[in-house]
Order: structure tokens, then sequence, then C-alpha cells
């Protein structure tokens, strides 16, 4: 299913919690919304620090709050994707323990979650090297994927063992190799076409990218995707991030005059 054809539905708010948050709300162009939204989930660690915790994984743990609030609210605002980058390719190199305990969490998370995906019409998909995951962890992702494959609202993206420069390497041997038997020619290999072969192209390219932690890098993340994307950088820690942080960054955006590289207003 394309996400092209998903917003079908008006956003609607579920009882805010607090009377900034309706007033947030209340604020946004509901006309004017991105369709895809990507963000960098950025400050567990400094999170679980200024805590006094001596392991980041708190921090990780605390984090699954954040996107769960994350995908609850682009559910209701009845946007098309949402991308989160969960786990670079990078972070194979930090201590086993620690990865370890990521992969652990995730896998919980991809079990407690399913009732959630599934009361807010959320598909779940994947992103990235997903061979690199360990054989438990990949057929419990698989299997949520396979139960949420019906879901026709919000397309949630995990980006998994993901890096972007691994991402374009992969759509550039998809290409030589369909060129080697015939089915492309150098001519017809236009970025539209090659954007093609990325992962999840269905998805679009993003709209906004959100940055948490005040970090100011793209991290090798969607490299492709976002060249014409609107950044907002909140200086929130991941961990803290819910639903009237991700409002502010969508008024940030609505701010925006997207020009796309044309000639904007006088």
């Amino acid at each position: 299913m394309s996400v092209g054809n998903q917003r079908r539905l008006e956003p609607v708010l579920r009882q805010p919690a607090t009377a900034e948050e309706a007033e947030l709300f209340a604020a946004l162009d509901l006309g004017r919304l991105p369709r895809h939204v990507a963000i960098i989930m950025d400050g567990n660690g400094r999170w679980a620090k200024r805590r006094g915790y001596a392991a980041r994984i708190f921090g990780h743990r605390a984090g699954t709050e954040a996107v769960r609030a994350a995908t609850r609210t682009a559910a209701e605002l009845r946007l098309s994707g949402l991308t989160l980058y969960a786990f670079s390719k990078e972070n194979w190199s930090r201590p086993a323990r620690e990865v370890n305990a990521l992969m652990d969490l995730l896998d919980e998370y991809l079990v407690k979650e399913v009732p959630e995906l599934m009361e807010n019409d959320v598909r779940l998909v994947a992103s990235g090297n997903l061979g690199d995951l360990r054989e438990k962890t990949r057929r419990i992702l698989d299997s949520t994927m396979e139960k949420t494959a019906g879901n026709g609202g919000l397309v949630l993206n995990l980006a998994l063992s993901y890096g972007a420069r691994a991402e374009i390497a992969r759509a550039v041997r998809r290409a030589m190799e369909m060129a080697r038997s015939g089915e492309l020619s150098p001519e017809e290999l236009t970025p539209e076409v090659f954007g093609q072969m990325l992962d999840h192209p269905e998805l679009g390219d993003p709209d906004l990218l959100v940055r948490t932690s005040g970090e100011m890098r793209v991290s090798n993340f969607l490299l492709w995707q976002i060249a014409y994307s609107e950044f907002v950088v909140m200086d929130v820690l991941w961990p803290d991030f819910r639903r009237p942080d991700f409002f502010r960054a969508l008024l940030d955006y609505q701010r925006r005059d997207r020009r796309f590289g044309g000639v904007g207003p006088e």
C-alpha cells in the first residue's frame, strides 16, 4: 500500500493532558501537516547520566515511552509516515553488553507494542541491513511486521542497523545488477528511478527531520531522502520527548517557506 493514499481521515486529538497541549494543537494548521516525519532520537545516554545511572540502557528504556508518544501522536494527526532512527550501523561498535541490552529492549518493544500499533492502525516496517540483527530479534521483527501488515494508517519505519551510505551502496548494487541483466540502461537511471531502489521508497522523502538533544548533525541518516527536508533541532533529550514537543516541531515546520530550490515570494 502506498502511503500517498493514506490520509483519509481528519486529525483528531485524544483528550489533551494539559491546557498547553490543547493550545499547541489549536495553533496547528491541520491542512499543512507534513506527510512524512523522520526523527533522530538522540540524548538517551545524557538523560541516564543526568539522573545518576551508570549505564545508558536506562535512558534507552525510558526512550521507549517517547517512541510510543511520537507514534501515537503521528497516528492521531493522520501522518502518512514516521521514520525513527533506532539503531545505526555504527552502534554495533558499542560494548557488547550495551548492544545485547538494546536488542533485548527492541525484542520487548516489538512484542509489547502490538496492541498499541493495532489500536492506532499503524503498520510497522523496517529499513537498514536487517540481516545484521540476531536471529531472535529478526524473527520477532518479522512477526510484528506481519501482524500489522493489514493496517492502513501511519507507516512506522524503524531504521535498524541503518546507515545512509550503506543504503545508497545497496541501491547502487541493485542498479548495477539491473544493468547487467539488461533491465536498466544507463540513460534510464534518473534520480527518480534511483530513489525507488532505496529502502521503502513508498514512504516518500521526509518533509521534516527532527533531531533531539540539540546536536547539529545528520549522523549518516537518510542522506539521499533529506535533500529538501526541513530540519528542526530541539534541546529536549529523547526520553523526555512527548506530544507537546512533537507539536512544537510541527509548528516550527509550518513557519518555513518551502521553496525546493526555487524562488520564494518577494
